[in-house]
């Protein structure tokens, strides 16, 4: 059965989707994520590089969990990006989008006809490898319109003056910022026209509100999460497997070391 978008299905339901990141080969990780009731793993592939037949079976983990795969490729290529929709991702955060024309390219790409162009395959892990379809290719297209997703980043100031002609752009579904690549390119803008990273939620709130668009961004702690939780952000990233692998050894290191002293 092709299964539906467990991030989707709680944002049209007016609730906040839960979403770990994954930049490593951990199938384990993918199955926790998904019994402690996470909706989504952002697999991280601009930064962590991994090969194609790994991603393949990282995908199959998570039709068999349950869980959605938000994947950050490192391509903007119209036949990778969806063939990453035919072997099981559910949608994507594309990083570095600073224009209204580059979010119309990446629709194009990713999204069927009426929507977008992308190509068709039956025969993939998205449509149960053609079992549910019988003579007809239309439930494939059908249901990849309505449980497949289209995230950007926000990461540069022309993105942040762009973020209304980007948000009324009909086949994206919303905005993730990036603060480290947004700080680092607008403290080279004039001083006057610098927009500081609240002042940006702040109008990114404001116009995912008009435009009927989901948001998120990392933060540091659960009190930053909190504050954008009550701004509007819908799009939780919280749990990061490089960070808990370091942190849970950090914590097993001192366990050790105070039974060493005894």
């Amino acid at each position: 059965m092709m299964r539906n978008s467990r991030l989707l299905a709680k944002i049209r339901s007016g609730q906040a989707a839960r979403i770990a990141m994954m930049g490593h080969v951990l199938p384990p990780f993918i199955a926790f994520a998904a019994h402690e009731g996470y909706d989504a793993i952002w697999l991280d592939l601009e930064h962590r590089p991994m090969e194609q037949r790994e991603v393949q079976m990282l995908l199959a983990f998570f039709h068999l969990y349950d869980i959605d795969c938000l994947i950050r490729p490192a391509t903007r290529e119209k036949a990778p990006l969806y063939r990453y929709l035919e072997d099981g991702a559910t949608g994507f955060v594309i990083p570095h989008v600073s224009t209204p024309e580059e979010v119309r390219d990446l629709v194009r790409k990713v999204k069927f006809p009426p929507v977008g162009d992308r190509g068709l395959n039956p025969s993939s892990l998205e449509a149960n490898f053609g079992l549910d379809l019988g003579d007809s290719r239309q439930p494939m297209v059908d249901h990849a319109l309505q449980e497949t997703f289209l995230l950007v980043q926000v990461e540069t100031p022309q993105a942040v003056a762009n973020l209304d002609a980007m948000a009324a752009v009909p086949g994206l579904d919303g905005f993730f910022v990036g603060p480290s690549d947004l700080a680092l390119r607008m403290q080279h803008e004039p001083e006057a026209e610098r927009i500081s990273y609240e002042a940006t939620l702040e109008k990114l709130a404001a116009v995912c509100q008009q435009y009927d668009r989901v948001w998120g961004t990392t933060c540091k702690d659960t009190a930053e999460l909190r504050r954008q939780y009550a701004l509007g952000a819908r799009l939780l990233w919280w749990g990061y497997d490089q960070a808990m692998l370091r942190d849970g050894l950090r914590q097993c290191r001192a366990d050790l070391d105070a039974i060493l002293v005894e």
